[in-house]
């Protein structure tokens, strides 16, 4: 979730089990063999331990606390700090079965945007109902270029707002694998203000509907599919998941809008003799009835975990509609795995209609490094370069593979 920074972690505590903002449910929690490998917690020990005791594996805590401050800088934000936090730990008396995952995170920056975020996946019952909560409150300028493939950045408009999200949805275990459940969903944007587009014609903000507020609330209905090896690195398997959304005025709604999210995600291990891995993953997000507020429009970056659209700042390109696609090739550097890397190619288009002519798509490339943050989950810190079109390109820092 960390965005376009140039980005230096210190790792205060590196035993967490899961490190990935918001970590989806499933049935599997296997991790790769960790009795060979190397993360940056045993860096750590080598240098500043006088004496290094390896007469046996670490072994994962029940209670787990992984805490990471973070500084860095952008053309967007400025000068940034803040800290991440996770905790994870077990429901169940015998500490067996699904971790749960409690995350925080809080930002300053010298453009005096404030964020914090808390997300939580707990498991209860047996491991049979998981609670998922997303929880953020943000006093976000922000930059934004139009609806559409066609903006350019000649069409910047510095939007200032202050938000407030709370997602709550319950999910049941239905068969391995296999959930389903429903909750709430609100969006809450007020104190909106905008100094309208650079080259001075009418902003696209304004021409939707300017306003000072805008609220969406109403529930949702969710249907889970997800094989995965490992939720935050996956050497195999399979993820779907489908969000139905629906907003009601008699809920606070200002109007009556209707979307779906599908989230596809397909990992397939090259070898067995290393953990090289071919990705590939489908987001769609199509807006079925009603008009959303600019600010709920899909857009680069607005997906659960914010990270479509590498090669883009967030919110480059939004529309009523959004398809995106993207493959990546991960693959180990060094043989204790410590050191890895990634290429990466995605493409994205914001139609106003799928049954129309799709516009053209908007592609986008790079490569990465990655860090071996925590080898028991094999977590890794992810330093991602991306290309994207009109002279777009930044870095991109996510703690947890991007998808």
């Amino acid at each position: 979730m960390i965005r376009n920074f140039i980005t230096v972690c210190l790792l205060l505590c590196s035993t967490v089990a899961y490190s990935k903002v918001i970590l989806p449910c499933g049935d599997t929690t296997q991790t790769a063999d960790s009795t060979q490998q190397k993360d940056v917690g045993d860096l750590l020990h080598t240098l500043f331990s006088k004496k290094a005791d390896n007469s046996a594996p670490d072994k994962p805590k029940k209670i787990n606390l992984s805490i990471v401050p973070t500084l860095g800088y952008t053309l967007s934000t400025g000068f940034a700090a803040g800290l991440s936090s996770v905790t994870t730990f077990y429901t169940q008396s015998n500490h067996k079965g699904q971790e749960s995952v409690i995350n925080a995170q809080a930002f300053y920056d010298s453009h005096s945007q404030q964020t914090f975020i808390t997300q939580s996946n707990i498991w209860a019952f047996n491991d049979q109902i998981k609670f998922v909560t997303d929880l953020r409150a943000t006093k976000y300028p922000d930059v934004t270029y139009g609806l559409g493939n066609a903006s350019t950045q000649l069409q910047a408009d510095n939007i200032d707002f202050n938000y407030i999200r709370f997602y709550q949805t319950i999910l049941k275990k239905v068969s391995k694998n296999f959930y389903a459940g429903g909750g709430y969903n609100l969006d809450y944007h007020y104190n909106i203000t905008e100094d309208g587009n650079i080259d001075n014609t009418v902003s696209a903000f304004k021409r939707y509907g300017e306003s000072s507020s805008s609220r969406s609330s109403g529930i949702n209905l969710t249907a889970l599919f997800d094989s995965r090896t490992n939720p935050v690195n996956s050497l195999g398997g399979f993820y779907a998941n489908a969000v139905y959304r629906d907003n009601f005025k008699a809920l606070g709604s200002d109007a009556p809008w209707t979307s779906i999210q599908l989230d596809l995600r397909k990992y397939f291990r090259l070898s067995k003799n290393n953990n090289n891995v071919l990705a590939f993953w489908s987001y769609t997000w199509l807006t079925l009835s009603g008009k959303q507020p600019y600010l709920d429009l899909p857009a680069v970056g607005n997906d659960t975990y914010n990270n479509t659209g590498r090669g883009y700042a967030i919110d480059r390109f939004r529309g009523k509609n959004m398809l995106y696609l993207e493959g990546e090739f991960r693959f180990g550097v060094t043989k204790n795995g410590l050191l890895g890397g990634v290429v990466f190619a995605n493409a994205e288009s914001y139609p106003r209609s799928v049954i129309a002519n799709i516009p053209k798509l908007l592609p986008a490339g790079g490569a990465g490094i990655r860090l071996k943050i925590n080898k028991h989950s094999n977590t890794n810190l992810g330093i991602d370069y991306g290309i994207g079109t009109d002279n777009s390109h930044g870095v991109f820092v996510n703690l947890g593979e991007v998808f």
